[in-house]
């Protein structure tokens, strides 16, 4: 893997970007919950997390540094705090959690390995941090078991699709534009075809 020292000024600046769009959509998808919320129930929130994970997957499938997939998520928290959102500062350790945990699973790979099963593992991951977040921050265990593994399940499947299966369809359109050219992804890809 080429350059794992720091980032570049470039590399600062799409972080930075991405940062700033999703916690836009973030915001956004807010909306998508509630509505769906009102329509089928609390467990919605679990089959709709895993959207909530996609910047630190995107991030890091781009720039292939160690910190970035949870230095991506914890700047669109911050965004989102710029942005109004009511959820306030809690938000920073949100998005500290579901950044580490796509980060562990990019750290289990030692940074090297984006390929699509990897980034829905890192979507798993993301899940299974917030879950535990979540499970503390909301009391779980005074829910039934049932309901738990059906939550469980749930977010996990939606790490691994709208976090991961979603982030890489965005990041294989991203670099279909030319704009990713010269970046980590641009060098790993090239060198797979050679």
């Amino acid at each position: 893997m080429s350059g794992m020292r720091g980032w570049t000024l470039r590399e600062t600046l799409i972080v930075t970007v991405l940062g700033a769009v999703f916690a836009v959509l973030y915001l956004g998808w807010v909306q998508v919950w509630l509505i769906a919320q009102a329509v089928f129930g609390p467990v919605t929130m679990d089959v709709v997390m895993g959207f909530w994970f996609i910047a630190s997957i995107v991030a890091a499938a781009i720039i292939r540094k160690p910190g970035v997939a949870f230095a991506a998520e914890v700047l669109t928290a911050a965004v989102q705090i710029l942005l109004g959102s009511p959820a306030g500062l809690l938000l920073l350790v949100t998005g500290a959690v579901q950044g580490a945990g796509a980060e562990a699973v990019f750290a289990a790979t030692r940074w090297r390995n984006y390929s699509l099963p990897v980034l829905m593992a890192a979507g798993v991951g993301a899940a299974i941090f917030s879950f535990i977040y979540t499970w503390i921050r909301f009391d779980y265990g005074a829910l039934q078991p049932g309901i738990l593994v059906a939550m469980f399940i749930l977010r996990c499947l939606s790490g691994a699709l709208l976090g991961g299966w979603l982030g890489h369809v965005i990041v294989e359109a991203l670099y279909r534009t030319g704009a990713l050219a010269g970046l980590a992804i641009d060098h790993e890809k090239r060198s797979a075809i050679v």
